[in-house]
């Protein structure tokens, strides 16, 4: 045996510790000698390391938004998302569940804010903080482009960074001592939003509703309106159409009874119109549209699903002058309160983007965007209809609710990912008579579209 190989069998090693032992040596006469200093031998005991323990405030948890469940919706669909594409990082994942629009922003609208973000490096043209409440050719444009003749004026109109953020300025401004009542299903954010203002119990995993609210079925029994007859007396009535999830839009018969059931309870009304130029069939597409709204209604809405502005963010909310509290005190007062205190106004690079879409040339090419997904919900509307489907929405939104009878949605939601690589949306997110159900969204390249549809086939054929 070589000197190297005696010393190399003597090396002994651990996590912790290591030491040299000598080994009986070759009796064979060696060439070399070799001087080891002797070492004692290390021995390794593990001891228990300290735990950790995280520095924690004093201050208690928000006991509202400790109410919630799992994860904000959609947050949550990007989640699995996420989670699938680690399991297949090759796959094509379409998706088709959030309702992000995909196609590019007409070039007459990004050319505005193009010039107005270039005069901003101007002398001339530079502008700081701007009103709260939005510029006024902007205000004025909004009202007479979807409020003429129904005796909506700029000052009722609010500017904003979106119809979302809205609604959550609006609870600051009803507080928590209010009742409500919502489309079941719905928006979640209508639902969250007085979860965490406090305006709700706990949630009832039984029935899948908090406490202390009333959810108002919407269902293709009751043509997706709910029969007021059955629902309880609440100060706060979210009301959306078309609506979102179902694609549902209220008839002006079905909008007057809504008013004339706010007007008897005393309730106000607070209509998310913020899919209104979707509409094919002669509805309403603005609560001011009905007698007496004014006096019991506020209306948001945006220009996201419009001009494609869900990264750009400018909406609007309208509180008419007519809309008092029970003191007789004007709510779009306080709205007024809410928005200086809570908001800087909206980006005015955004506002000169919103002006523009608000010209003849801007709402036709919003028209034309508006078209095409229209199409894309024909398409999956056939799809759907063709394997045998039950199919509702669509005409009237760019959302397709398709119903899988006797299957949980999200267990529909993880076949179609697993099987297909689309996303889409899980009925009972919105709601627990969205159980059954899923949204399948039209917003999406056309391609996308196409193959989307050509793998539901496959999987359902």
């Amino acid at each position: 045996m070589s000197m190297a190989q005696s010393l190399s069998t003597s090396m002994i090693s651990s996590s912790s510790c290591a030491f040299l032992a000598l080994t009986k040596l070759d009796s064979r006469p060696q060439s070399v000698s070799l001087q080891v200093k002797r070492v004692g031998v290390c021995k390794c005991v593990a001891t228990p390391q300290e735990e950790k323990i995280a520095f924690k405030t004093m201050v208690s948890r928000n006991a509202n938004i400790a109410k919630l469940q799992a994860g904000y919706l959609f947050p949550e669909i990007a989640r699995r998302k996420a989670a699938h594409l680690l399991k297949y990082p090759d796959a094509q994942v379409i998706s088709l569940g959030i309702g992000d629009t995909t196609e590019p922003i007409p070039e007459v609208i990004t050319s505005a804010m193009e010039k107005r973000a270039s005069e901003l490096s101007t002398q001339e043209g530079y502008s700081g903080y701007g009103a709260e409440q939005g510029e006024k050719p902007l205000r004025a444009a909004i009202a007479s482009t979807f409020y003429r003749d129904l005796g909506i004026e700029e000052n009722d109109i609010f500017v904003s960074d979106g119809a979302k953020c809205d609604i959550s300025r609006l609870q600051v401004v009803f507080g928590s001592n209010v009742t409500m009542a919502v489309q079941d299903p719905s928006y979640p954010a209508y639902v969250d939003s007085s979860v965490i203002m406090g305006q709700t119990g706990q949630f009832q995993k039984d029935v899948e509703k908090y406490g202390n609210i009333e959810y108002m079925k919407c269902s293709p029994e009751n043509g997706f309106f709910p029969d007021l007859s059955t629902v309880a007396q609440t100060d706060i009535i979210f009301f959306c159409s078309p609506n979102n999830p179902t694609g549902a839009a209220a008839t002006r018969e079905q909008l007057t009874q809504l008013v004339q059931f706010a007007k008897s309870n005393g309730s106000i009304i607070v209509y998310d119109s913020a899919y209104a130029m979707y509409m094919s069939d002669d509805n309403p597409r603005s609560i001011f549209e009905i007698p007496g709204a004014k006096e019991v209604a506020i209306e948001t809405s945006s220009f996201s699903k419009y001009a494609g502005f869900t990264g750009v963010r400018l909406g609007w909310t309208v509180v008419p002058k007519e809309l008092l509290f029970s003191d007789g005190f004007p709510v779009a007062r306080d709205f007024n309160r809410i928005i200086c205190t809570c908001f800087n106004g909206a980006s005015n690079i955004s506002q000169a983007g919103a002006l523009a879409c608000l010209t003849p040339e801007g709402l036709g090419a919003m028209r034309q965007v508006i078209g095409f997904y229209k199409e894309n919900t024909d398409i999956i509307t056939e799809t759907f209809s063709s394997l045998g489907f039950k199919v509702y929405g669509g005409k009237n939104a760019p959302y397709v609710w398709v119903h899988f009878p006797g299957q949980s949605s999200w267990d529909v939601f993880s076949e179609i990912l697993e099987k297909t690589h689309v996303v889409t949306t899980p009925g009972s997110g919105f709601g627990p008579a969205g159980e059954g159900f899923v949204r399948v969204s039209a917003f999406g390249h056309r391609q996308n579209i196409l193959e989307a549809c050509k793998r539901f086939k496959q999987l359902y054929k």
